[in-house]
This record gives C-alpha cells, sequence and structure tokens, in this order.
C-alpha cells in the first residue's frame, strides 16, 4: 500500500480520509483493502514469538497486526495528532490494556468519580485485587485531584465530558498538575468528543482512549476501541495488551471503522449543528426542568468548553419530573429517535438513567460527591445522542411524547 507521508500538512477532512491508507500497488485499488487473513508467510527469517521477530517488520500472525487493522491504527494517530495508535476489540478492552498495561501492584490510580460504567466497575473491582489501589474523585476540581495524589501515582485517569452526566474537566489543567508531582500517565477517555472536538494529547496527556463503537465508526455496526501515544510505550504495550490479552480488533471492524471515520468531521459538525438546535428546544420546553450541553452557554461548563473543545459534539442530558413514565412512553411512541443505549451514533438514541442505580453500580460515592453529582444529573437523566437527522423531526417526534 503507497501511502503519504505528510500528513501534517493536511486539513482535517483530508487526514479523515486519507491517512493511513493509499493506492493498491497491485490491484491499483482505491479503497483500503479488507485482510481477513489471520496468517501470513513472511519473505524472510522472522522469529517465531513476538519477542523476537529478528527485526522482521512484515506480517506474521494477525494478533500482533494485521494490514487492515494497520491502516486503521495510522488514521487515528494522525487524527489525535499522536505518534501510534493500537486497536482493540472493543472500548473496554482498550481501556483494560491501558490500566493492566500500564500498573502494577503497589500503584495508585486516581480516576474520575463519574465515568464509564464499565471502566468504573472495572478499576472498583478488579484492580484492587492485584494489589493497584485506585481512588475517585471529580476531576474537575484541580484541589481534589491534588488531595489525591500519592508517591506511589502512576497515573491519573480523566473523561470529559464525562458519561453520563457532561461534566467536563479542563486536561491541560489536570496534566500539568499531575506531571509537576511526578505522576507518570495521564490518561483521557475521549469518546464522548472524538478528536474532531478535543485533542488531549496536545493539551498535555500522554494517552488518549476511545471507545470506535461510537463516533469515530460512528453507525452502531462494529465495536472496537483504541489508545493512542507515544510509540516507544504503545510499542511495548501492543506485546503485552495484544498478544498476551488477545482482546484484538477484528480486520471487518477496523475495515468498517475505517469507512466511517473517513466522514468523521462532516458528521460532528452535524451532530454539533443538530444538537443545538433540538438543546436550545428542549430547554424552552414547559416539562423539561434542566439540559446539560456543553454548547449552551447555561451549562455550568460553558467557558471551559469553549476553550477545550472545537465542536460540543452530540451528546446531552435532560431531566423531567417524572422519568420512568416518560421512558415507557419513548419505548411505545419515539419513531425517529431510537430509546437504546450507546451513542454516538448517525441516529439518534435515548435511555433513561436513574441516579440511585448508578451509585450502586459505580463507585458508591460518599454523601458529599454524590451530592456533587446530582448537581448535574438530579434523580436521574435521559442521556440524549443526538443523530445527523433533521433536527426538525428529531424535535417533532421528542414534542409528541412530551
Amino acid at each position: 500500500m503507497t501511502k503519504n507521508t505528510n500528513r501534517p500538512q493536511w486539513g482535517e477532512r483530508t487526514l479523515a480520509i486519507h491517512a493511513g491508507e493509499g493506492i493498491d500497488p497491485v490491484t491499483r485499488a482505491s479503497s483500503p483493502n479488507l485482510v481477513m487473513s489471520s496468517t501470513f508467510a513472511p519473505n524472510e527469517m522472522a522469529g517465531f514469538s513476538a519477542r523476537n521477530r529478528s527485526g522482521y517488520e512484515g506480517y506474521v500472525y494477525a494478533r500482533l497486526s494485521n494490514p487492515t487493522v494497520k491502516q486503521l491504527e495510522e488514521k487515528l494517530a494522525a487524527l489525535e495528532g499522536g505518534e501510534m495508535a493500537l486497536t482493540f476489540g472493543s472500548g473496554m478492552a482498550a481501556a483494560h490494556a491501558l490500566l493492566a498495561g500500564r500498573l502494577s501492584e503497589g500503584d495508585h490510580l486516581v480516576i474520575s468519580d463519574t465515568n464509564y460504567v464499565g471502566v468504573a466497575e472495572l478499576v472498583r473491582d478488579t484492580l484492587p485485587r492485584f494489589g493497584i489501589a485506585v481512588t475517585p474523585v471529580d476531576t474537575s476540581d484541580l484541589d481534589h485531584v491534588a488531595a489525591a495524589i500519592r508517591p506511589e501515582t502512576k497515573m491519573v485517569w480523566l473523561e470529559t465530558p464525562a458519561n453520563p452526566i457532561m461534566r467536563l474537566t479542563d486536561i491541560a489543567a489536570v496534566s500539568g498538575l499531575a506531571h509537576k508531582v511526578g505522576v507518570r500517565d495521564v490518561v483521557v477517555d475521549s469518546t464522548y468528543a472524538s478528536p474532531v472536538a478535543t485533542r488531549p494529547l496536545s493539551l498535555g496527556a500522554d494517552f488518549v482512549m476511545h471507545s470506535l463503537t461510537k463516533y469515530i465508526g460512528g453507525h452502531g455496526d462494529a465495536m472496537g476501541g483504541a489508545v493512542v501515544g507515544r510509540r516507544e510505550e504503545l510499542e511495548a504495550l501492543n506485546l503485552e495488551a495484544s498478544v498476551h490479552y488477545g482482546g484484538v480488533l477484528s480486520p471487518f471492524n477496523a475495515w468498517l471503522i475505517l469507512r466511517g471515520a473517513a466522514t468523521l468531521p462532516l458528521r460532528m459538525k452535524a451532530h454539533q449543528e443538530t444538537a443545538l438546535e433540538v438543546a436550545h428546544w428542549l430547554e424552552g420546553h414547559p416539562r423539561i426542568k434542566r439540559v446539560h450541553y456543553p454548547g449552551l452557554p447555561s451549562h455550568p461548563q460553558h467557558a471551559l468548553a469553549r476553550r477545550q473543545m472545537k465542536n460540543f459534539s452530540g451528546m446531552m442530558t435532560f431531566e423531567v419530573s417524572d422519568g420512568p413514565a416518560l421512558a415507557a412512553l419513548m419505548i411505545d411512541k419515539l419513531e425517529v429517535v431510537h430509546y437504546a443505549v450507546s451513542l454516538g451514533h448517525h441516529r439518534s438514541l435515548v435511555y433513561w438513567i436513574p441516579t440511585a442505580d448508578l451509585m450502586q453500580s459505580t463507585f458508591r460515592l460518599g454523601p458529599e460527591a454524590e451530592k456533587r453529582y446530582r448537581a448535574f444529573a438530579g434523580d436521574g437523566i435521559f442521556r440524549f445522542s443526538v443523530g445527523i437527522e433533521d433536527a426538525a423531526d428529531i424535535i417533532a417526534d421528542l414534542d409528541r411524547v412530551l
């Protein structure tokens, strides 16, 4: 595959289409090849183990590397401005790769106390069994982060905007604080934002993580995860996290995500335009108690959003008086918006998330932390992933159930 190496000179939309790709020198195919082979025949002597490949740079076995997957990784690195990307079978596989691959017994992790539930449960229930201490804090408050860091703290894990409540964290401020006191890794789960909205590496983070299932894939038909960062660290992580943990990305899913990533800048522009119109309408509806969307001046961190995000994405939350009743009506009556989990797809998705249930399934916060959470979520929220349908049709669909 002939690839252009001048990616820093390209604009965002050109990167999304061309980075990592090129015309096939044999077939002259313009689109990326789908290579489903699990094994490859090397054209020179290569080591049997991934630890000893004798300097061979080609492909040997798909658990270590695959041509289709490699194209996606190069595209993701270009979009995030990183040296290298690694992909995995899901967002959780990517999160596990970083957490288990970078932390060891005796290490300490500081993590946002509002986090994707799978990651929250992993660090709460699993990491302590391996001797890794975990402290969940409100990472939007620098004083809380500073107070939680210990001499043995090796990683600070941020998620911004935070799933599900849309709370933001100042990436540059936390990264500067953490590195100043010797923390090795600052990780940002930027799934809600996408590389179009925020590039955490340029703000001082060491790694950025994505669930590719969401905005980057964008069509709700392929699961995947990715980590982007410095080449030396990711090459070391690849041996452990890919070869030993085995959560590799299917080439077919990589091919689907490559296709989705090509339109990411265009889709994110449409997501933001539609979400802004819908958010303004929701804010003016008499049944809506509160809307949290970073693009609205009413968001308590709107100033940070304007500084840190080039695009406000399509994620928002809203509150009503009787969430369960409205959720039941949505299941029965919605047509354009789907009452369903997940987010970042081309179609709109909405789901009721009660605060009491989330408190039990994530970090089981103390009274003060729960109070801060409820300042954003009340007794429960509707997490709303606004798609790229016409705003008028989304509004009409919501209006029928509200």
